[in-house]
């Protein structure tokens, strides 16, 4: 036990230097991402997260409880979350990941040497291995926040996009237009109904014109969200016209068995707003 603090003593009084070696080592022809930067701040800023890192990592090789756990998470959510990482290539930063994992086991045979081989073969295997599976641990780590971040922003993304994709458009002031374009899946299809239902509220909305003239195709599912939309929306007293019906779209409804009865129908747009009397 003791040999093994020596060498986490050695390890700690190597990570300012650790920083400053992987630095001017460091490919910064890199096409693109935080490696590649020449300003100052964000140089200043990658140095002190790649000393953080150090200092987190020999903690861990030292102290692997639950409180250097939960602080090297930290770390490496911060770094999985930073903006200047989150434009980096992830192969570019799993690249140094395996350059900083190689200059800890040069360290481990710097250390051997400067002790005049004090140390067992197989304890200098050990502690070489023992490095091998922490960083494996960590990179693992570390890209499946890096994934789990990246997709719930571009989850939002993609929400607000569908949202700015199916504007109320107000005509009047109780009558509003909601022009469907693109395709129309089960997800986009419940974003629509949210915002649709938020915005006829907020709006005082009584008369909604759903032109569903630049739908390109919808499945059943979607189909059976917008006629939910419709009976959603006479329950809050908005009263709905659809226009632009396509042949396959009405044939799915039919098929559907879809009462078309109690719905306002016309043939396209204008037809809607000629009568409803909107430009007037």
């Amino acid at each position: 036990m003791e040999k093994n603090q020596r060498l986490y003593q050695y390890l700690r009084e190597k990570t300012r230097q650790l920083t400053e070696d992987w630095y001017n080592n460091l490919d910064k022809s890199d096409p693109t991402g935080v490696y590649a930067s020449t300003d100052p701040q964000v140089i200043e800023t990658l140095k002190k997260q790649n000393h953080d890192f150090h200092l987190h990592f020999v903690h861990f090789l030292s102290e692997p409880d639950s409180s250097v756990y939960n602080s090297f998470n930290a770390w490496i959510m911060e770094i999985a979350q930073d903006e200047q990482h989150l434009r980096t290539p992830i192969h570019f930063m799993m690249r140094e990941f395996f350059n900083t994992q190689e200059q800890y086991l040069d360290l481990i045979q710097q250390f051997v040497y400067e002790n005049n081989d004090d140390f067992s073969h197989e304890r200098v295997n050990e502690w070489n291995r023992k490095i091998i599976r922490t960083f494996n641990k960590i990179m693992t780590w570390f890209t499946e926040e890096n994934y789990n971040y990246s997709q719930s922003r571009l989850e939002a993304q993609q929400e607000l996009i569908t949202e700015l994709s199916s504007p109320i458009i107000v005509l009047t002031k109780h009558v509003a237009l909601l022009p469907l374009v693109g395709d129309i899946d089960t997800r986009r299809a419940k974003i629509i109904m949210e915002n649709t239902m938020e915005q006829c509220m907020e709006k005082q909305i009584s008369h909604l014109l759903l032109d569903l003239s630049g739908v390109v195709m919808f499945d059943t599912l979607v189909a059976q969200q917008i006629f939910l939309l419709i009976d959603a929306l006479n329950l809050i007293g908005v009263r709905t016209t659809l226009s632009g019906i396509r042949p396959e779209i009405a044939q799915t409804a039919v098929q559907l068995g879809i009462d078309f009865s109690s719905l306002s129908i016309v043939s396209n747009l204008e037809q809607a707003v000629s009568l409803n009397n909107v430009t007037k």
